[in-house]
């Protein structure tokens, strides 16, 4: 696997005569590099540069000209602020897809530096350290003390300045848009469905809207949270009081004044000012609304929740913790993939099959198309809601008003993450709902 160098002299204290410099850099790049001429590491060298309107310095620094083993293979990125720099160095290498990273860095900035990043890098990526040190000295003290972590003031410091930093980022893809649904009263509640565009995420299956984090993916819980941001000064809910399904494909639901399960697919509350989510990329993100005891739900419903009955188990917490009536309950099917893109293996077509036919086209074919949306309308209406307080979530035909098109995740790629069409590192859009303060 390529191994990229990352050269951290990104502080005040690293501001050594340029030969001292030069000399350990030759010296120890010098070995690095000639150890690995296969790989041909990229070098990186992050420090401080004020000047907002020349950031980037590249090959042309003073530094690689006179450091010719450096010139043709390293750059140097001179940013405003240390988060500016490790996000944009984040960038360089998600280009190159790279995610194995050497970084070279005095023995007290170690702490520091896995404070940014954790906030600017998942899991995805493997860092190891290696102590840059310009004198005796400094190796004596590396090797006779242990790292000091950051203070609990540096931290919330560090949180503040990525941050700060994200915050200032333009949307890609145009503005942020949210679907909503006329069977949910806006006097009473806010809720929405999102899309894709108006974020920050840049790699391409995740841009723009991304609203999960995941350990796997390289969108890292800073851009999230900056997304998160973003959506709820749209809708105007509170991002501090936001809570998201906590998936496992099943039919658990979560009574919000009772213990947090480890994992879920629905969530129900009469809390005020909570914002509650579910998540969906090709799944069906599902939102419950009762306007008479001002009760609310959310959950995901995959094929395998939606055969097990996870709608149904959620207005069924609703009735049995907060007292709802059936006959109130609104609910409304945000994007998800249709019976065009979906297919399952033909024995758990049957299952679908069972509930009713209609839910299954091509049962003769090993794998069937689907339909999880109908299925999750007849299960729900089996269970006594009525068939006007259910809406799926529809785009207006422009040719025909009265033929509304269906939103397929998988179909409509500048509107939608989609798992099935995007592979492993796809984004997730969801459905939120919070009872008005």
């Amino acid at each position: 696997m390529e191994e990229t160098i990352l050269v951290d002299l990104f502080h005040e204290k690293l501001k050594l005569p340029s030969d001292s410099l030069e000399k350990w850099l030759k010296e120890y790049l010098a070995i690095e590099l000639n150890c690995l001429p296969e790989r041909n590491p990229r070098v990186y060298i992050i420090c401080e540069n004020k000047d907002c309107d020349s950031q980037q310095e590249g090959a042309n620094h003073s530094l690689l000209k006179r450091c010719p083993l450096l010139k043709d293979r390293a750059m140097v990125l001179g940013y405003p602020s240390l988060a500016d720099a490790l996000y944009n160095f984040k960038f360089q290498i998600d280009e190159h897809d790279l995610v194995t990273v050497k970084i070279l860095t005095p023995w007290w900035r170690k702490a520091l530096l896995q404070e940014y990043l954790s906030l600017l890098f998942t899991a995805v990526y493997q860092f190891s350290f290696l102590h840059l040190s310009c004198s005796p000295q400094d190796e004596n003290v590396a090797n006779a003390m242990d790292e000091i972590p950051p203070t609990a003031q540096q931290s919330v410091q560090v949180n503040a300045e990525v941050s700060t930093f994200l915050r200032r980022l333009p949307g890609r893809g145009g503005d942020i848009t949210i679907l909503q649904s006329s069977v949910i009263p806006d006097d009473c509640f806010l809720h929405g469905f999102t899309t894709r565009a108006g974020g920050i995420s840049y790699i391409p299956t995740l841009s723009s809207l991304n609203m999960f984090c995941s350990s796997k993916r390289k969108d890292p819980r800073a851009v999230i949270e900056e997304n998160i941001c973003r959506v709820a000064e749209k809708s105007g809910f509170n991002p501090k009081s936001y809570y998201l399904v906590k998936v496992n494909h099943a039919n658990d639901v979560w009574v919000m004044d009772k213990t947090e399960p480890e994992s879920y697919d629905g969530i129900v509350t009469n809390r005020r000012g909570v914002t509650i989510a579910a998540p969906g990329a090709d799944c069906i993100p599902l939102l419950f609304a009762d306007p008479v005891k001002k009760v609310i739900g959310a959950a995901h419903s995959g094929w395998k929740g939606t055969i097990t009955g996870v709608a149904m188990e959620t207005v069924n917490a609703m009735v049995k913790e907060y007292a709802s009536q059936i006959k109130d309950i609104r609910v409304v099917l945000g994007p998800s993939v249709g019976p065009c893109c979906l297919q399952l293996q033909k024995e758990s077509a049957m299952d679908f099959h069972a509930v009713n036919p209609s839910c299954v086209k091509d049962l003769n074919m090993p794998k069937p198309h689907v339909d999880i949306r109908l299925t999750t309308r007849i299960l729900l209406e089996r269970g006594g809601i009525h068939p006007e307080n259910i809406q799926d979530i529809t785009l207006n035909n422009g040719h025909d008003e009265k033929q509304p098109v269906q939103l397929c995740t998988s179909c409509l790629p500048d509107m939608f993450y989609s798992h099935m069409r995007d592979g492993v590192n796809f984004g997730i859009q969801i459905g939120f709902i919070s009872i008005k303060e």
